[in-house]
């Protein structure tokens, strides 16, 4: 399984989930197997303008099978949909302990995350939640 974090900066697992995806800096993509990190690449954000559907390519074209993210926008879950990678929001942390919990099936989201400032201005102020 590949997992995708839209990440605050370059620093992996260190870094921290960014509070918007399609306004990121930069992707961790990490690959699991049995439950254990085989790898984990972080890519650059390919575009500071995009088109609807070009960021959920760019995951499908990375490999991505998952997305963890803080906040998505209606139109991106649609492609995601389409494209056959599932979709969690309302993540938020650091990328390692986000993970972690995701995988022992332990992660815990904030069910709120549309209601907040950061995220409905679409500044992409990345704050740490």
């Amino acid at each position: 399984m590949r997992i995708a974090v839209p990440s605050t900066d370059d620093r992996g697992l260190d870094s921290y989930v960014s509070r918007h995806f399609g306004h990121t800096p930069y992707y961790t993509f990490i690959d699991v197997a049995e439950g254990k990190v085989m790898n984990v690449e972080v890519v650059p954000a390919p575009y500071r303008e995009h088109w609807p559907g070009a960021l959920p390519e760019f995951i499908k074209e990375h490999g991505g099978d998952v997305v963890l993210a803080y906040g998505v926008g209606r139109r991106a879950l649609e492609y995601f949909e389409e494209l056959g990678i599932k979709v969690v929001q309302g993540v938020h942390g650091r990328v390692g302990d986000v993970l972690q919990a995701f995988l022992e099936g332990r992660l815990r989201t904030d069910e709120g995350w549309r209601e907040k400032e950061e995220f409905g201005d679409r500044g992409c102020r990345d704050k740490r939640v």
